[in-house]
């Protein structure tokens, strides 16, 4: 059953980045051909005034068919002829909605909470060795770590994580000033905590009351932390802390959600963990697709910028032949990206059973 609600979650938010290049394309006049809810076989459709609708087989997405979008037209309606800014909103909208869903479900979850945690410090566990006047102290409300903003408490421990055991300079309010303590060596350490040994980083927050601005604060910076877990995850790769055999795809991704579904207490902990899941899925979908690599909406952008800068300096722009060509290079090898994270998902699948 989570599988299968796994599936349709993450086709629905591909879907729902394909509606958000539909629904501006048509506000902007462009003329879409074909909007699809799903791949593959044709199920049902409906031919309206100039759009074909498509519900297809496969719930795994969606495509929204722009006249002129990967080919030459000379109708004037078509993307490729359409002013530069509106073609800049219709390719940054998918992802602008993914974005938009991601935050809506995260309000959602949290609009039953009645308490959340603070940054401030309200205590330490026994025998911490980095309190006193000149490190950390009860009543300091912690707002970078290694000069990256703390929004969550739970920021603290990413953070930290991502410091490989170094020691780590941390900037705090304290009685209404800024304060900057260098080089703590904030590392995971043994506590006892109710007869049990933990290993935590041994700082104790507050909470606050759920008002209704805290519930949309809390859900917005959640929704920012998971576009920052995205950068920080490239960060990682490129500097050589994570390899591509870290990376799943929707195998792995749909594995994963099957797993937190059945590991849940109950049905409704499953549905909203899932949810919760697909937040973080969406607000990664809508970085990723403006990354500015070929074949995704960032390298489109990125041509779309370049080509109205050489425009405006030489009156020239790169010919449209060439721009399909790099996108058509740059799909074939994201295709084989994604097949060899796909295979590494269904021998991780298999290798775990």
């Amino acid at each position: 059953m989570y599988i299968i609600l796994a599936i349709l979650i993450f086709g629905l938010l591909i879907a729902v980045h394909e509606f958000g290049h539909f629904s501006v394309a048509k506000l902007c006049g462009i003329q879409v051909n074909e909007f699809s809810i799903g791949m593959g076989p044709l199920l049902l459709h409906k031919q309206g005034r100039e759009t074909l609708y498509s519900l297809r087989l496969l719930p795994i997405g969606g495509y929204c068919a722009m006249e002129g979008e990967d080919e030459d037209s000379d109708n004037p309606r078509a993307f490729g002829n359409a002013a530069g800014w509106k073609r800049f909103l219709v390719l940054i909208a998918g992802s602008g909605f993914n974005f938009l869903a991601g935050l809506v479900i995260l309000l959602f979850l949290y609009s039953g909470m009645t308490a959340y945690a603070t940054t401030t410090i309200t205590g330490f566990a026994e025998g911490f060795p980095c309190q006193g006047e000149t490190m950390l102290m009860e009543g300091d409300q912690i707002l970078s770590i290694n000069r990256k903003a703390v929004l969550l408490s739970s920021d603290v421990t990413t953070i930290l994580s991502l410091n490989n055991g170094e020691n780590s300079d941390i900037i705090v309010r304290r009685n209404g000033k800024k304060v900057q303590v260098n080089d703590l060596p904030l590392i995971p350490r043994e506590y006892e905590e109710n007869g049990k040994k933990v290993f935590r980083y041994g700082l104790n927050f507050g909470v606050e009351q759920a008002t209704v601005p805290a519930r949309l604060r809390f859900g917005l910076y959640n929704a920012v932390d998971f576009v920052r877990m995205v950068w920080w995850s490239l960060e990682q790769l490129l500097s050589g802390g994570a390899s591509v055999k870290d990376l799943s795809g929707p195998i792995g991704i749909v594995d994963t959600m099957n797993e937190v579904g059945e590991s849940s207490a109950s049905v409704w902990d499953a549905v909203m963990n899932l949810l919760y899941f697909g937040a973080f899925i969406a607000i990664n979908l809508s970085v990723m697709n403006l990354l500015p690599i070929p074949a995704l909406d960032g390298g489109r952008v990125l041509f779309l910028l370049v080509n109205g800068v050489l425009l405006l300096l030489f009156r020239r722009q790169i010919p449209a032949k060439y721009e399909q060509y790099v996108h058509a290079a740059g799909m074939i090898l994201l295709l084989g990206l994604m097949a060899f994270v796909a295979l590494q998902d269904v021998f991780k699948l298999f290798g775990s059973q």
